[in-house]
């Protein structure tokens, strides 16, 4: 393990430069062409066995060991978010509208370098490992579930992965066995009314009126029907019907997503939401067009692996706390991985002081302290080599 830091340490250098690089030149979901060619060509450098076009846009390489023995699987995704970025930093998005403001550039980076370590150490690997360099991880269906059906994890006895965290000081490691991140569920309603002008709504169906209505009533699906021992998030982002101010819309569209953790939690806030809408719209004597659209299912970390992953996170040099955090209701895709084989997804801190301030993922002034990616790939290194040797 020694050998496996001071390896990392000797290419943290390099790890920076292919993150800022990546940086520079961001990709949107399901637009991947340069990023995926970069990461194969990086790879069949190094000679391994390589995949491109994998479920459409994935890159999967496979590092085989000098000795025999089980396969891990390390997964990093590559897309960009739809965001200008306004950071000042000299390595800045040079695609207009386009920004790694969710820190996947640094997770590419971190695993790649990684890569090339675990290669020039591949004669003692008693095993395989496997690269999993994923395409449109923030655009639904993601790319993890057609990557999985073009066979990403054949052979693949364990998964590991993390997610860079810019709200986690620099040297913790964040982690919780279960669920740790929620099935994201997205809908979509139309109002149908009868509009008219605004100074005689008794000739009219008011979409507006109804639509406000239903924003109220909606949230009565968590506040009274979610068992309080159960977690769940209902919310209206988008709500529009606009009009000249003496003008009652004739339709209304709104728009929202709904987190849960239990898939029955799920299935009963989908037919609440169309029932709440149905006698909504009933008593308004309107008619509505109602969408649901699920997303990724809820994270679930098996206990004995993530246990595993947090037991030597602590042995890891530069990390400072091991914490197991509480679960996030953000959106997740490395969730179809766990659904298919065993393995761990864990948060890695990001943040440093020195950087002014703190700004959330999905943020236009995103950052991160580079020094995380090191801690990452020291972690996720660890926890392979000693899964390895444990199951040899």
């Amino acid at each position: 393990m020694e050998k496996l830091y001071e390896l990392l340490d000797q290419a943290y250098g390099e790890m920076v430069e292919v993150r800022r690089h990546l940086h520079q030149y961001p990709e949107l979901s399901f637009q991947e062409v340069k990023t995926p060619k970069f990461i194969a060509e990086y790879h069949e450098k190094l000679g391994h066995e390589v995949r491109t076009g994998v479920g459409g846009g994935g890159v999967v390489a496979t590092l085989r060991g000098g000795k025999p023995g089980q396969t891990v699987a390390l997964r990093a995704d590559f897309d960009a978010l739809p965001i200008q970025e306004e950071t000042d930093v000299p390595f800045k998005s040079v695609v207009d509208g386009v920004m790694h403001a969710c820190g996947h550039d640094s997770h590419t980076a971190t695993l790649l370098i990684l890569a090339k370590v675990l290669n020039s150490m591949k004669d003692e690997i008693e095993g395989n490992v496997v690269f999993i360099h994923q395409h449109a991880e923030e655009m639904l269906p993601g790319g993890a579930i057609a990557m999985i059906e073009d066979g990403c994890l054949e052979g693949v006895d364990v998964i590991f992965g993390q997610h860079i965290w810019s709200t986690g000081p620099v040297g913790t490691i964040e982690y919780r066995p279960g669920p740790v991140m929620a099935a994201a569920d997205f809908f979509h309603v139309k109002i149908q009314g009868r509009g008219g002008h605004g100074a005689q709504p008794h000739k009219t169906k008011d979409s507006v009126v109804i639509g406000a209505q239903l924003v109220g009533n909606l949230q009565q699906i968590v506040s009274r029907r979610v068992d309080p021992l159960d977690s769940a998030v209902l919310s209206i982002g988008s709500f529009e019907a606009k009009n000249a101010p003496n003008v009652i819309a004739d339709t209304a569209k709104l728009s929202g997503t709904v987190r849960t953790f239990k898939e029955s939690t799920r299935a009963e806030v989908e037919q609440e939401i169309e029932r709440i809408i149905k006698g909504t719209c009933l008593a308004g004597d309107v008619e509505y067009e109602f969408e649901y659209i699920k997303g990724y299912p809820a994270t679930v970390n098996p206990k004995e692996e993530m246990e595993f992953v947090a037991k030597l996170a602590e042995t890891v040099p530069g990390v400072t706390a091991v914490n197991e955090c509480e679960p996030q209701m953000g959106g997740e895709d490395f969730a179809y991985y766990l659904q298919h084989v065993k393995g761990a997804f864990f948060f890695t801190g990001a943040q440093n002081p020195e950087l002014n301030a703190v700004y959330p993922h999905h943020h236009p002034k995103f950052n991160i302290d580079e020094k995380g990616m090191l801690i990452a790939a020291k972690t996720l290194g660890l926890a392979t080599l000693m899964y390895l040797k444990e199951n040899k």
